[in-house]
């Protein structure tokens, strides 16, 4: 009887041993479990955020991050009820979703990039040999904004420019490519820059500026035909050889690009002597989605990854650029124009849709 007592007291202890190290492992992975966060991201962010390092970087904080992404004005028309946060890529659109979603406070702005041309090497020469552009590396440059929206007033071609005619790919109209004005927050951006040049370096903010400078913005857009809606796709055609020879896109797919150790030797950056930042906003729609915003706005780790894919965190002006013969360290001689209030910037993008 003693024997069979010992041994059940055996099993018992053994049995306990174990609910015990089941309790510690439930324990344990209680403790490392993540909240998840639904989200609507514009889609030049859709690579940061399935990068396995920033995944990872979250789940360390305690967060998942299931995004979809969408044209950053095309937010607006989505049902974003159920979602923790909204992502747009400017303050603009991300000011019209506060508004509808009654999101009150400073929204945070996380990081930001600037807009710039991506062009053939061939199309940058003959920019240059023109004086439409300014060549200060092998693969960086400025284009001249005024100069620029003067050739495009004039309708002028590809094969009216000095040097054109030894390249058989630069014929027809010269007009840089962008997104849709009407969806996307980049084509928004670019009439936002090219308005405030041709209002004589000001925020258009009258019915009188908005009519003087719209029949400008309706020729660089109709001039495209076709658009895209998001920056991605533009970007992709340009790096795999099609399309026009000078796409207007976000810095940080370029810098993301050089990051994944591509450096085409036919890529020139030309940074616009004006242009727009484009300041990456969260709208927090739940608390969740404010304590991610603060997260992707502090967290040394997150700031460094951010960084690698090619967006320049707020308040770090040093440490960006890797590859200085494509970007620039620093934005100098490069004006940041003022964007027109969101109902501006909406009358002007329908008016150059026409």
């Amino acid at each position: 009887m003693r024997r069979i007592v010992g041994i059940v007291l055996a099993v018992l202890l053994i049995g306990g041993v174990v609910a015990a190290v089941v309790a510690g492992r439930s324990s344990e992975d209680s403790g490392t479990a993540t909240k998840t966060v639904r989200g609507v991201i514009g889609s030049e962010k859709a690579e940061f955020f399935e990068d396995p390092d920033v995944v990872k970087a979250l789940a360390a904080k305690g967060w998942t991050v299931r995004a979809e992404t969408s044209g950053s004005w095309a937010m607006e028309g989505l049902d974003l009820r159920g979602y923790d946060f909204a992502f747009p890529s400017s303050q603009a659109p991300a000011a019209e979703l506060a508004a509808k979603y009654k999101v009150r406070g400073t929204l945070p702005r996380p990081f930001y990039s600037p807009l710039v041309v991506v062009a053939h090497k061939s199309a940058a020469e003959v920019l240059a040999g023109n004086g439409l552009a300014t060549l200060d590396e092998g693969h960086r440059g400025v284009l001249k904004m005024a100069a620029y929206l003067d050739a495009a007033r004039a309708d002028r071609t590809w094969q009216q420019l000095k040097g054109a005619g030894k390249y058989g790919e630069l014929t027809g109209t010269l007009y840089l490519s962008s997104t849709d004005p009407e969806t996307s927050s980049s084509g928004a951006l670019y009439l936002a820059a090219a308005s405030y040049v041709a209002n004589g370096g000001k925020v258009v903010a009258s019915a009188a500026e908005v009519g003087r400078t719209t029949p400008l913005l309706h020729k660089l857009v109709s001039v495209q035909g076709a658009q895209q809606s998001s920056t991605d796709a533009a970007f992709r055609d340009f790096v795999s050889g099609a399309g026009n020879p000078l796409v207007l896109v976000y810095e940080s797919q370029v810098a993301s690009l050089l990051a994944d150790g591509q450096h085409p030797d036919d890529l020139v950056v030309l940074y616009p002597d004006t242009t727009v930042n484009s300041d990456h906003t969260v709208v927090p729609l739940t608390e969740n989605g404010q304590a991610l915003a603060e997260l992707l706005s502090t967290d040394p780790r997150l700031r460094k990854l951010e960084v690698r894919h090619g967006f320049r965190p707020q308040g770090e002006a040093t440490g960006f650029a890797s590859d200085t013969s494509y970007l620039q360290q620093e934005l100098t001689g490069v004006r940041q124009a003022p964007v027109p209030t969101s109902a501006v910037l909406h009358e002007l993008a329908r008016r150059a849709r026409g």
